[in-house]
Formats: structure tokens, C-alpha cells, sequence
């Protein structure tokens, strides 16, 4: 009995201080009442207004280039050339093989722009550019790097021995032409 009349002592002590803490006035819904803006000068005393409606803003931009996202639009030109395979690895490219050809800021860090050639036969001319973005808000701008890989199994995610590999040597700007990747390495 002395539990139950402390819980209500309990109950109705945070109902009392509930209720005094709220300060909104909540008036009962009235579906003739028409919409009108807030006044906000208790929020945002004069002069701290924003400089402009957000309605006139411009929107934000966005790195994922997806659904919604402007495409930026690059006057980069591609990057031209052949792949070429090491006479040694001629034999080991199953007929079913992908040609994974990878360009990439810099030394490393993710794709900027991939082409999927499947059941690639070698030399193979190549180009690669703006339009082989993974992500089109990024600009196709060096320098770049060159690597491409031969994939058994198709899956661009997955290293597997036997597939092969080779790096063009150096670094290229957009517009580059006569370049010469040779796939001279097996995982």
C-alpha cells in the first residue's frame, strides 16, 4: 500500500511539473483557419534576418551526382591511347575477361573514371574521359593516372589470382594523346 501511494505521489509531482514547464499554448485544430507565416521576431531579433529568402538561395551543391544533383559540366577532353598486353600473359586471358581501365587523381585514392571493356582483345585503343565519371559533380581534371586490370570474373570489387595488371608510367592532364598502358603483371 505505501508503494502504490508513493508512486502516485510520484505520478502526480511529475505531472504538476510537466505541465508547468510547457509554455506552448496549444489552441484546438480549426479546418477553416487559414495557414499564415510565423512571426519570428521573438526568434530572430532586427537585424538578424537572412540576407535573402531561402527560396532564393541557390541550392546547394552536390558532391553524390545523383537524382537531383547538376552534373558539372566539363570541357575536359578525354584521355586517348592503346592498351597493350605483355606477350607473356597472351595465353592467360580467358575469353570471358573483363578489362577494368581506371583513371584516378594522382597517385592513388578512388576512381575518378572507369571504362568496362568486356571480352577485350588486345592492343585495344582506349579513351577515357568526363563522360566515364563514377561521380559527375567531380571535374575530369589532372593530373591523372592510368592502370587497368584484366578480371576473371567480371566483379570490379574483386582481386583474384590470375587476373592481370599494368600501369601507364607517369602522369596525364585531359586532352592527352598516344598514351601506352601494357598489362604486364599477374596476381
Amino acid at each position: 500500500m505505501v508503494g502504490l501511494r508513493f508512486a502516485f505521489v510520484v505520478l502526480t509531482v511529475s505531472a504538476a511539473i510537466g505541465l508547468a514547464a510547457c509554455d506552448r499554448a496549444v489552441e484546438p485544430f480549426d479546418p477553416s483557419e487559414e495557414p499564415e507565416e510565423p512571426d519570428l521576431s521573438a526568434i530572430f531579433p532586427a537585424g538578424s534576418e537572412p540576407a535573402a529568402p531561402v527560396a532564393e538561395m541557390p541550392p546547394a551543391p552536390s558532391l553524390q551526382g545523383g537524382r537531383g544533383a547538376a552534373p558539372v559540366v566539363s570541357s575536359s577532353a578525354p584521355l586517348e591511347g592503346i592498351v597493350r598486353l605483355a606477350p607473356e600473359l597472351a595465353d592467360r586471358v580467358p575469353p570471358d575477361a573483363v578489362l577494368f581501365l581506371v583513371a584516378r587523381r594522382g597517385d592513388g585514392g578512388p576512381p575518378l573514371a572507369v571504362v568496362r571493356v568486356p571480352r577485350p582483345s588486345f592492343p585495344l585503343e582506349f579513351s577515357i574521359g568526363p563522360e566515364d565519371r563514377m561521380i559527375e559533380a567531380m571535374p575530369f581534371a589532372g593530373p591523372l593516372t592510368l592502370s587497368a586490370r584484366v578480371d576473371q570474373d567480371g566483379n570490379a570489387t574483386t582481386r583474384s589470382p590470375g587476373d592481370l595488371n599494368g600501369v601507364a608510367p607517369g602522369s596525364f592532364d585531359p586532352g592527352d594523346r598516344g598514351i601506352t598502358l601494357v598489362i604486364d603483371q599477374a596476381l
